[in-house]
């Protein structure tokens, strides 16, 4: 779906690869070249920063972007070239972010709500009717696993096939994932339009 002339998009689907740029500071990366990472960080840092936002949250996001980053150097040797170095980076992001949630989850002895049970907890009025803050905002509130198919299928434009390589699950659980994500959604966007 194309956004309208004027709207806000939370983040653009897919971003021009550097020709052939990618590969070889991947490389040269790999064999220590620290200038050649730093220019696969600056093009490629924005949109990690932007899926920890969308899976961890703004406060966690800045140390999140950082602690992938750093495993990313460490792993570079790993890098085959199968796939573009961004497909890559952005597997081990999604990886790297799953696995500290599930470590913060066990920190803090975290319960799943059920869906009804998150519904009430919604606060009445948002803190904002900015459209794009109430999306942020009712995304948060959407149980991790749904969050992440609807970040990478609906945001970030990846096939159900690759969502279920990427988060080890099936692909009938990837389509019911952004299934009930889109429903969560729907319902707490229309519980705060019909406050206001």
């Amino acid at each position: 779906m194309q956004p309208k002339p004027g709207e806000r998009t939370l983040e653009p689907r897919h971003r021009p690869a550097a020709a052939g740029g990618d590969s070889v500071d991947a490389a040269l990366a790999g064999a220590g070249d620290a200038a050649a990472y730093e220019r696969l960080y600056h093009r490629h840092s924005g949109r990690i920063h932007g899926l920890a936002v969308r899976m961890m949250g703004m406060d966690e996001a800045e140390e999140c972007t950082q602690e992938i980053f750093i495993r990313a150097w460490e792993k570079l040797g790993s890098f085959r070239g199968d796939a573009a170095f961004g497909t890559w980076l952005y597997r081990l992001g999604v990886n790297m972010i799953l696995t500290m949630r599930a470590k913060r989850a066990r920190r803090q002895g975290k319960v799943i709500l059920a869906e009804d049970e998150l519904l009430e907890a919604a606060p009445a009025r948002p803190v904002s009717s900015n459209a794009g803050m109430d999306i942020e905002r009712a995304m948060r509130r959407i149980p991790d696993g749904a969050r992440d198919v609807f970040v990478l299928h609906d945001v970030e434009g990846f096939r159900h096939e690759e969502i279920a390589s990427m988060l080890s699950i099936n692909i009938g659980t990837s389509k019911s994932q952004l299934h009930r994500a889109r429903m969560l959604l729907r319902k707490q966007l229309g519980a705060w339009r019909e406050e206001s």
